[in-house]
């Protein structure tokens, strides 16, 4: 069988291509994948999968016709933070495949953030329409429950990708850091005093490494720009790159630390075994660090008093991480909750 795996594919970004790296190793036996996919060559040279522009509603509707299911694969699509044509793009694919009798599966998905009320009731109206849903946080089946919508709940898929042994005791310091348009220049002022008094201390270099190319690679460039770096920051800091989650993971495990806003970074920091801790800009990395036992300071509620006093508190709890790896049993027990995900998949073909 054909089916049609939709997701935020092909757009430069480790996370996701963590995500369709799972999905197309659990896919069934003799299940012929085509994956939306912005940069489609890229995604095709990396997995050897047939592609379609996914940007093009057209063309993965037409690509639809031509499968036997469709598999919404990891993330959060059933959310209007980005945008509500984003919720009716996703929308418009479920209902023309369930009017082809087509099944569809939504894997390891996160819900929301759903802000308007017509994009709670589409979204309800949507979960009733799956042939097969399984969540990947607890708060995303706690709300399709409060619906009616009951099914099988665990954790990221990307905690199935195979853990590493950590080798990072005396290695750099990185930073998996992205934009955060709540991120004014105080907030990141004690960000990058508290970061930079622990590679002072510590006397170690500064890895920046951006996670999703289009998003984080300028943004050392614009923290110097905005004259947030002091000399001694400017002076530790690399900006390196990883174009897959292999190569991302490879650095993570040669890290003394990783300070990680991206979710995805995050786990593949623990799954290098790495001594890791959380900014949070959205509530799915602060559930990953509590599911992960790592300190996690959200950007939303940043201290307000003397900036000195806070970077100087900051930089204290996560100077007492560095060179410490974390017990590896929280990771083993992730891993082993993604098993709900690849059951999911192994069922594609009967409902065919």
């Amino acid at each position: 069988m054909r089916a049609l795996i939709c997701g935020y594919y092909g757009e430069h970004n480790l996370g996701d291509d963590a995500l369709l790296e799972v999905l197309l190793g659990q896919l069934p036996a003799g299940c012929q994948p085509v994956v939306t996919a912005h940069d489609q060559e890229q995604v095709r040279a990396r997995f050897g999968v047939e592609t379609t522009d996914r940007r093009r509603l057209g063309s993965v509707l037409a690509a639809l016709g031509h499968c036997q299911g469709l598999v919404l694969g990891g993330g959060s699509l059933l959310q209007d933070a980005t945008s509500f044509r984003s919720l009716l793009y996703y929308g418009a694919l479920m209902l023309a495949a369930r009017a082809r009798g087509l099944p569809v599966l939504l894997w390891g998905q996160g819900l929301g953030p759903l802000r308007r009320r017509r994009s709670r009731l589409l979204a309800r109206l949507l979960l009733s329409q799956a042939n097969g849903i399984s969540w990947r946080d607890q708060a995303s089946a706690r709300l399709a429950a409060g619906w009616g919508i009951v099914a099988r709940q665990g954790s990221d898929p990307v905690w199935a990708l195979p853990p590493q042994e950590w080798q990072g005791q005396g290695g750099p310091i990185i930073l998996c850091w992205r934009p955060v348009a709540s991120l004014d220049d105080r907030g990141w002022r004690l960000l990058l005093e508290a970061i930079d008094a622990v590679a002072e201390r510590r006397d170690r270099p500064l890895h920046w490494l951006p996670f999703h190319r289009d998003q984080d690679s300028d943004l050392f460039a614009e923290l110097d720009r905005r004259g947030l770096l002091s000399a001694s920051l400017r002076r530790r800091s690399l900006v390196v790159q990883a174009s897959t989650p292999e190569q991302a993971t490879q650095q993570f495990q040669a890290a003394s630390l990783v300070v990680a806003m991206r979710l995805h970074g995050l786990i593949l920091a623990a799954l290098a075994g790495s001594p890791c801790a959380a900014l949070s800009y959205d509530p799915k990395v602060t559930a990953a660090a509590e599911s992960l036992g790592c300190p996690c300071l959200d950007l939303g509620c940043l201290p307000n008093g003397e900036s000195g006093a806070d970077a100087e508190a900051l930089a204290a709890s996560w100077q007492g991480l560095v060179d410490q790896p974390p017990d590896q049993s929280r990771r083993e027990r992730l891993r082993a909750e993604t098993r709900v995900h690849a059951e999911l998949l192994q069922r594609l073909q009967a409902m065919a």
